[in-house]
């Protein structure tokens, strides 16, 4: 019988999870044939090209988008998922499946290869990327890997167009000899990662010193218990670190504020411009600009964690405990980077396939403490908590500094469980992550990215925090108290007016006038609560020594204690700065839940600073 009809008809896909070469290996066998179009009724790409065998038959080939399971948790995976079963509209009942598998990640990629076997229809696999597994030390045998499955298994290098025909003449018999492959048992998630482990360890018959190395630190790094205790050691270390290597260059940086107020008073004339650049600009703005170091050092540990592979790991670590809130591993890099700041945070969630974790992960990416609020952590807890050690090596003020951003984590998790149960209900989905190689990070590298981050941070000062200074000492300028008065100009002036307005409703928290008139630029962007801070203080100083004094030791003899934890407190869950509600409005496509999360993160900023505020009197703090 010729079957020349039934190649020309047969419709062939190509499966895998995402980064194994199936797009490269679609190029090399369809060349210039390919036709891109949508699927029906959705916005996922398409894509078929002829494919022609040595005897002169042709085939069609369709590259299904990647995936890790055909329990589809996207659109892409549910293109996927119907496809293969023959249930995707405008595409013929597939014939035969490539399965392409990358060859250095075989323990990720054999799940799908035994989820697809269990459809009985016939495939191939298509170990791809051998030169690459060559390359890490590990060498392989396809022909156990072959036996073990009962499918013909090919090597390819797909962008080099290596193994093609070996590849294109295994269709080619597998499309004639279709019952080959027959249907077998479905296994459970757990039974298939367990077989695909055990056929990976078939397959891999030597690896390199390195890999094996790899192994090893895996198994201590990635263990469910040590493990963490090793993330945490590492966090705290971080925030030990952000006091202890700062101190000397805030020094410098407090000292050339002060020689530049100095010379501008000496400088220019008595009068409202001399005061609008040493009370405003110079004050305002130089009590944010003093924490860029400890901004540097944060960034410094985030960056070497992510360069030397660590951080993935981390993401595969804590997907045991996110999925305890009703997250997955996918959301712990958006949540992490939220750390530096909430916006790339938000925008990152977009790699998160389950439209319900993507949206509690931008709900709760605000309680991340972004760098943000670590000025005001760093006044507040250099003013009220003695510099003193509880520990070898241990400061109390890096120990409260840990338990601020701990503070935050937790409560992150425990406002998705409630999220989950509530606004954004849905299934769990899985998470599967491929871990990249260790590495040692290249100096050159992280000192670029410091940089732009360093330089990120000077011009926000230099544009929004400097403009809401301004405006804000113009409004604590006028209008002018009379000579004769006691009153102060802050109290007096139209910004003491507004704070006046607001006062009485967190004056139950512990929250003075002076606070109250803080919290409003401050929604501009959290740091210029401490240049608002500097800007009373300033206005209200008698004299130019005053106006150079330290903002902590000013507010340290003005705040009970009580206050300063209470206003600690507020700041953990305190609303996210204007441009970070835009974009989460822009990531959730309107006003309904950016609104949302302002609404219940301003219950929990009062909250938590009422409890922490009326704790605190109860103990004879306030």
């Amino acid at each position: 019988m010729d079957n020349s009809i039934s190649k020309k008809s047969a419709l062939v896909a190509l499966l895998g999870c995402p980064n194994a070469g199936k797009t490269s290996l679609f190029n090399a066998l369809t060349g210039a044939s390919q036709k891109i179009a949508n699927y029906p009724g959705v916005t996922v790409e398409r894509k078929i090209g002829q494919l022609k065998f040595a005897s002169g038959h042709m085939a069609r080939l369709v590259d299904l988008p990647g995936t890790y399971s055909l329990t589809p948790i996207s659109l892409d995976e549910e293109v996927t998922n119907r496809a293969v079963r023959g249930q995707q509209d405008g595409l013929d009942k597939i014939s035969a499946i490539i399965a392409v598998v990358d060859a250095n990640n075989l323990d990720n990629h054999l799940p799908l290869i035994l989820e697809a076997k269990s459809l009985g229809i016939p495939m191939i696999i298509a170990l791809n990327m051998v030169d690459m597994a060559a390359r890490d030390g590990l060498t392989l045998s396809p022909q156990a890997l072959e036996t073990a499955l009962g499918i013909k298994v090919v090597e390819t290098v797909a962008v080099r167009k290596r193994g093609l025909t070996d590849l294109t003449a295994a269709l080619e018999i597998c499309l004639n000899e279709p019952a080959e492959n027959l249907p077998v048992a479905m296994l459970d998630d757990k039974e298939r990662f367990a077989e695909a482990h055990r056929l990976a360890k078939l397959t891999i018959l030597k690896q390199s010193a390195s890999r094996l190395w790899t192994q090893t630190a895996d198994r201590i790094l990635l263990h469910p218990v040590g493990g963490i205790f090793i993330l945490l050691g590492l966090l705290f270390i971080m925030f030990q670190a952000v006091y202890s290597w700062s101190e000397a260059p805030i020094g410098w940086i407090e000292s050339g504020t002060e020689i530049l107020a100095a010379f501008v008073a000496n400088l220019l004339p008595a009068g409202f411009f001399s005061d609008l650049i040493t009370q405003g600009v110079i004050a305002g703005v130089g009590s944010v600009i003093v924490f860029l170091p400890q901004i540097l050092i944060l960034f410094l540990f985030i960056l070497l964690l992510e360069s030397t592979g660590y951080m993935t790991r981390a993401a595969f670590l804590m997907d045991r405990f996110m999925a305890s809130a009703g997250m997955s591993g996918h959301s712990f890099i958006p949540l992490l980077s939220s750390f530096a700041c909430a916006i790339p945070g938000i925008m990152a969630t977009r790699s998160i396939a389950d439209d319900k974790q993507r949206l509690t992960t931008i709900l709760v990416a605000p309680l991340m403490t972004c760098s943000a609020r670590l000025p005001v952590y760093t006044v507040i807890i250099g003013a009220f908590i003695p510099k003193m050690t509880i520990g070898p090596n241990i400061g109390l003020q890096g120990f409260v500094l840990f338990c601020l951003y701990l503070a935050g984590i937790i409560a992150a998790m425990i406002a998705s469980i409630f999220i989950r149960k509530t606004a954004a209900k849905g299934a769990e989905g899985t998470f599967l992550l491929e871990m990249p190689r260790y590495q040692m990070p290249r100096m050159r590298d992280i000192l670029i990215s410091l940089w732009q981050r360093g330089w990120v941070f000077l011009r926000r000062a230099g544009t929004i925090i400097m403009a809401a200074t301004i405006i804000l000492w113009l409004l604590l300028t006028f209008p002018k108290v009379d000579g004769a008065s006691s009153d102060l100009q802050s109290q007096k002036s139209y910004a003491g007016q507004i704070a006046s307005v607001i006062e009485p409703v967190v004056r139950p928290i512990g929250f003075n006038q002076e606070i109250a008139l803080a919290l409003i630029p401050a929604m501009a962007a959290r740091e210029v609560a401490v240049s608002a801070l500097a800007t009373v203080n300033a206005i209200d100083a008698e004299d130019e020594e005053k106006q150079s004094a330290d903002l902590g030791k000013t507010l340290a003899g003005k705040w009970s204690l009580a206050t300063a934890l209470a206003f600690l407190a507020w700041f953990v869950f305190a609303p996210q700065c204007i441009s970070t509600i835009a974009v989460a409005k822009r990531e959730t496509n309107g006003w309904k839940w950016p609104l949302f999360m302002l609404a219940y993160l301003f219950a929990l900023a009062y909250l938590a600073a009422g409890i922490t505020y009326w704790t605190a009197v109860a103990f004879g703090l306030g």
